[in-house]
């Protein structure tokens, strides 16, 4: 007999949330070729398909393996077939499937890269569109929505629908992870100050390639590493001059970085540093695992990277092996003395990631119904910190997590310790919770990263807007080429191959190649996002 759901009220999760503010085959249980009902409608089985986020894999081959399905399980009686397409092979398998017509129930997806936007997927009869699903049958999402309009604002389409039942973060820290980071033990050794502005970081950038703050005797020194991949996602120093390297708005109106004068400025200032040797040689083909080695052989002064994924991650790897080994947090630099930063890297509340339901799922009502159980207050802690007793305790109303994941017995970091219990490690269909970060982000210089990276205003940062399918298809095409072009020419400036006198061409290159029409889509693609 399926347990009878419990209808549990979001207030007192609203309440902490603004308090603290393969396709089918590829998974190990086997496919059931959609849900199942038993008479009087109960569900009691869903075909589940997502992608399987890194630091699950390397322990499980299926999300079904997690508490926190184990409890929603235990909740709903319903069980979930997850099917996960094989790791790097995420986009590719997701069209595979749309052609193939074999659709599962339920499709966890970026449904705002989908071509033409979410609601094209409605249209071309791939997934269902949810509105009056929510407002019937998912009293805990619609309590989270109507409390939050702006979040609700994101979520739904430039048409008006939801597609999705949305992965949303519930407070600022959440939303704010990379920035850059610089060996404080090394300013502490040559008597220097936390750099911020450019000129201070030109400063700082010299000493660590002159005076020998490994203390190795020799000048093997790395001052600073800035890859494309890294600006691009936090918009670090090029940030100072009020541009991005992409699309940005500026009191409405859609900009291209790499047009604006501005850029020709931030392209000096990096040719600058790469011929005076404060800027790695070697960016451009440094990968991750050279990285680390640079790191940790004490050779890099300052890098873009994250709170957990960097200053987490290396500070734990030299944790016993270097007591002095300190990475820490910067202030996103400006060009002037006291000036508050324009731009950071920041995601929205809604990062485009939903579970939808596909056109193919034979009982819609009962799923939503399954799937509004992940907002209601015991999902919310299912999703966040996983079953209560195990991976954490209630300790004054505080869920801390236990040794289970600080300090698991199979010797696994926290994020894939994690992993095993919950989804607050990455995404899913729930409202991520601060209390997660609070703890993950456990040494200092880690909570430092939360409150300075979040200082840029990010006023000029682009919504996610969803172009319509005769949009995208044009924005696609021109953008391929656009793109390719713009990061040859910008190691080509910074490397000194091309002469910085070129600029003017460089700009009249991208007007023929067609930017001017991509920033017509996105201009009107962002008013029809501020209409909503």
């Amino acid at each position: 007999m399926v347990k009878k759901w419990r209808r549990i009220s979001v207030l007192s999760l609203t309440a902490v949330l603004t308090g603290t503010a393969c396709m089918a085959g590829c998974s190990d249980q086997p496919d059931t070729g959609g849900n199942t009902s038993e008479e009087g409608g109960k569900l009691t089985s869903l075909t589940y398909w997502t992608t399987m986020t890194g630091q699950a894999a390397v322990s499980m081959k299926s999300y079904g393996e997690m508490e926190v399905y184990k409890g929603i399980e235990s909740i709903t009686g319903v069980k979930v077939n997850f099917q996960h397409p094989p790791q790097g092979q995420d986009a590719e398998q997701f069209n595979l499937m749309l052609t193939s017509g074999q659709l599962p129930d339920v499709i966890e997806y970026h449904w705002t890269s989908f071509p033409g936007g979410p609601e094209k997927a409605v249209k071309d009869g791939r997934i269902i569109k949810l509105n009056e699903l929510i407002d019937q049958h998912a009293p805990n999402l619609k309590k989270v929505l109507e409390s939050n309009p702006e979040w609700k604002k994101q979520v739904t389409t430039d048409d008006g629908s939801i597609v999705g039942f949305p992965f949303l973060r519930g407070d600022k820290k959440l939303q704010v992870y990379k920035g850059v980071t610089v060996r404080k033990d090394w300013l502490d050794k040559l008597g220097l100050q936390m750099p911020t502005t450019i000129d201070e970081w030109h400063t700082v950038l010299k000493a660590f390639k002159e005076q020998d703050p490994n203390g190795n005797g020799q000048a093997d020194e790395i001052p600073i590493i800035i890859t494309l991949g890294e600006l691009n996602g936090s918009h670090a120093f090029i940030g100072a001059f009020g541009i991005t390297n992409g699309f940005f708005q500026d009191a409405g109106k859609v900009k291209y970085g790499p047009l604006q004068p501005q850029y020709k400025e931030f392209l000096t200032l990096m040719n600058q540093w790469y011929k005076e040797g404060l800027l790695d040689k070697d960016y451009a083909a440094t990968d991750g695992k050279l990285l680390d080695a640079k790191v940790t052989g004490h050779q890099i002064g300052a890098l873009i990277t994250n709170t957990g994924g960097g200053i987490g991650k290396y500070m734990g790897l030299m944790a016993g092996k270097d007591n002095h080994f300190t990475l820490s947090p910067a202030p996103y630099p400006t060009l002037n003395k006291g000036e508050k930063p324009e731009l950071g890297q920041m995601d929205f509340t809604f990062n485009g990631r939903g579970a939808a339901i596909s056109t193919s799922n034979k009982n819609p009502v009962e799923t939503v119904k399954w799937l509004d159980v992940g907002y209601s207050e015991e999902g919310h802690m299912l999703f966040n910190f996983g079953k209560e007793g195990i991976s954490y305790n209630l300790i004054n109303g505080y869920p801390k997590y236990t040794e289970m994941i600080t300090k698991n017995p199979d010797g696994l970091p926290m994020q894939q310790a994690m992993a095993r219990h919950n989804r607050a490690g990455w995404d899913g269909p729930f409202v991520q919770d601060v209390r997660y970060i609070e703890q993950y982000a456990a040494i200092p210089e880690q909570q430092e990263s939360l409150t300075a990276w979040a200082e840029p205003t990010n006023e000029k940062l682009m919504p996610l807007i969803t172009p319509t399918k005769e949009e995208s298809g044009t924005y696609a095409s021109i953008m391929a080429d656009i793109n390719t072009y713009k990061d040859e020419m910008f190691h080509k400036f910074v490397m000194g191959a091309e002469p910085l006198s070129n600029f003017d061409a460089f700009t009249a290159t991208l007007k023929s190649m067609g930017i001017d029409e991509a920033l017509e889509i996105q201009q009107a693609a962002l008013e029809r996002y501020n209409k909503r």
